[in-house]
């Protein structure tokens, strides 16, 4: 198993065993139901900003591509840490719009920067 891939599965079990423990903690008593929905949402938008932020990182084999994910990851890591911040600190309503929102625009962002690489690359003149 690669490295990237050993990341990627600890990321999905350390969600799914925090919501179990978020879960365990409101059976007992100590949190209420809204805690455990904003803790489990808090760390997808976590989630969301770490990939975004391994995305420029990642061996592309040329300028239009790392060009395209450096935009990509920046546009996804800062979506994600908005939508981190408004699951802890915004009433619900606005985390789920605003949070919801802000992912959105990330991949607009993303496709649109990407669509417009292509297109330019279109148009240039073949040597």
């Amino acid at each position: 198993m690669n490295r990237e891939l050993a990341s990627d599965l600890a990321w999905g079990i350390g969600i799914v065993v925090l919501a179990l423990a978020a879960k365990y903690a409101r059976t007992l008593g100590y949190i209420e139901d809204e805690t455990v929905t904003r803790i489990v949402m808090c760390a997808i938008g976590l989630m969301v900003a770490w990939f975004g932020n391994r995305m420029p990182k990642k061996f592309v084999p040329n300028a239009s591509a790392r060009r395209a994910a450096r935009v990509g990851g920046w546009s996804m890591a800062l979506s994600g840490l908005i939508y981190a911040a408004l699951w802890v600190f915004a009433p619900t309503q606005v985390a789920v719009v605003g949070g919801s929102a802000a992912v959105i625009l990330g991949i607009v962002v993303t496709i649109s920067y990407c669509l417009s690489l292509r297109s330019k690359a279109r148009t240039r003149p073949s040597p």
